[in-house]
C-alpha cells in the first residue's frame, strides 16, 4: 500500500499511533501539531472527528505553505484524536493525578464508550482535501478499589491518555470486555485506516 512517491506524516507524537502506523508496514514521518485544540460538535464521534481534523489541517497548511517536498506529487497527513465517554461525561487526558482519580473511579465497575475519530489530509499539489471517519469501542471495567486506582495512577501511565488509562499496560488486567475495534482504544483504528488510505488510493487509478 502506498507508494515510494507518496509520503505520509503523522500529525502526532504518541508513541503507540507510530508503533501502530509501523505495524501497518507504512513509511511514515512525524510532525506534531501543537495547535491549540477547540471542542466542537453535538456527539461523541463529531467531536472528536473535529479534534482529528484540526490536527491534520494544522499540519497540512504548513506542508502547503512550505512548498513542495523532496518531488513527491502526493503527501498525506494523519490526524486523529480519542475521548472516553462514561455516563454522559466527555473524558480526555487528565491533567492532575486527582483528575486521574477521579476518571478511573467513574469508570470502574462499568461500562464505558472510547471514539478514536481520524483524518486523512490529501495534498496534491496547492490542493488539500480530507478523508475523515471515527470508530466506537465499549470497554466494561471490573471494579476496582481506592488502593487499585491509586496503585495504577502511581506507575505513572495515566497523565497522556484519555480517560487516564492506558490499556496496553498494566490497566489490562481491570478490562473485562472489548466491544469494536482493540485498536481505536489505543488510539488509532487501523483496519478503519487501511479502507481509508485504500479508497484513496483507488481513487489516484
Amino acid at each position: 500500500m502506498m507508494t515510494e512517491d507518496v509520503q505520509i506524516i503523522l500529525a502526532s507524537g504518541s508513541p503507540r499511533r507510530k508503533e501502530l502506523l509501523a505495524q501497518m508496514g507504512l513509511a511514515f514521518e512525524t510532525m506534531p501539531s501543537d495547535l491549540e485544540e477547540k471542542i466542537t460538535g453535538d456527539t461523541p464521534s463529531e467531536t472528536v472527528e473535529s479534534l482529528s481534523y484540526q490536527k491534520a489541517a494544522d499540519i497540512a497548511s504548513r506542508i502547503r505553505e512550505g512548498g513542495k517536498q523532496q518531488e513527491r506529487k502526493k503527501r498525506l497527513v494523519i490526524g486523529s484524536d480519542t475521548i472516553v465517554v462514561c455516563g454522559g461525561k466527555v473524558m480526555g487526558k487528565p491533567r492532575t493525578e486527582e483528575e486521574a482519580f477521579s476518571m478511573l473511579s467513574r469508570i470502574q465497575g462499568r461500562v464505558h464508550a472510547v471514539y478514536t475519530g481520524v483524518t486523512i489530509a490529501i495534498i496534491e499539489n496547492d490542493n488539500i482535501s480530507y478523508e475523515i471517519f471515527s470508530k466506537k469501542a465499549s470497554v466494561t471495567v471490573h471494579s476496582m478499589n481506592e488502593q487499585e486506582i491509586r496503585a495504577y495512577i502511581a506507575k505513572g501511565e495515566s497523565m497522556d491518555k484519555a480517560g487516564a488509562y492506558g490499556i496496553q499496560g498494566s490497566f489490562a488486567m481491570f478490562v473485562d470486555e472489548i466491544q469494536g475495534e482493540y485498536s481505536t482504544v489505543l488510539g488509532l483504528p487501523v483496519a478503519g485506516l487501511y479502507q481509508a488510505l485504500k479508497k484513496i488510493e483507488e481513487s489516484w487509478k
